[in-house]
């Protein structure tokens, strides 16, 4: 599975400090956790919504916020750094999306693809690959691009559960045990609702008109 967007060796060493009172491991700290919130914001935050906020200021409030509320996450951490400032951040995509989304609604038109810029990005190609036959050879990279495309919005389609479980593990990379713990579940009932996911996915690509059946790389 490929690294988590919050994966950071550092973080233990730089909390342990902040703990002890050094105010640049605070700054470095969050710092260096700026480029995965970006990332989840930019994922997750509507796409009608990116267009009238801009993703630099919430990634910004998240980090005051953040800043505010770590001594009291330092004196009893309630769960690992990582996934306490993703909370922060998701709260903040609620409130953006809450504030921002019935103007956006009268005036913008449909849903951009879940990446940004052109084409699928790798997080897509990755969950691709998965649903695809691994004999899929460089020389059909075409082949896997269209697939890639397809994935994505099938993704775009799914229900607010499916889609979430489906984010967490092949876009932000979560672990089992990490989705687990944001979704309040046990890890086998977190696993057992990917594994659902992943099989409703795939019969959404099967039943597409011209579906991606065996013959074009497709697991049947």
């Amino acid at each position: 599975m490929a690294k988590s967007i919050w994966a950071n060796e550092e973080t233990d060493v730089l909390l342990d400090a902040a703990r002890a009172g050094d105010r640049d491991a605070v700054n470095r700290l969050l710092d260096k956790h700026r480029g995965p919130v970006r990332r989840l914001i930019e994922l997750r935050l509507d796409r009608k919504v990116q267009r009238r906020v801009d993703v630099s200021d919430v990634v910004q409030d998240v980090m005051v916020e953040a800043s505010g509320r770590l001594d009291k996450y330092l004196s009893d951490p309630s769960m690992a750094f990582h996934l306490w400032l993703r909370q922060i951040a998701w709260d903040r995509i609620i409130d953006t999306y809450r504030r921002h989304r019935v103007s956006a609604k009268r005036n913008m038109d449909r849903e951009q693809p879940i990446a940004a810029g052109k084409g699928p990005d790798q997080s897509t190609m990755e969950l691709a690959q998965q649903l695809c036959d691994p004999a899929l050879t460089p020389a059909a990279a075409a082949t896997q691009r269209e697939i890639a495309r397809k994935v994505e919005s099938a993704v775009e389609r799914m229900d607010d559960q499916d889609r979430e479980v489906i984010l967490m593990r092949h876009y932000e990379h979560l672990s089992n045990l990490e989705i687990a713990e944001v979704l309040g579940l046990n890890p086998p009932a977190a696993s057992m609702r990917y594994l659902r996911a992943v099989r409703r996915l795939r019969e959404m690509l099967q039943q597409e008109e011209g579906g991606l059946t065996s013959g074009d790389g497709m697991v049947s």
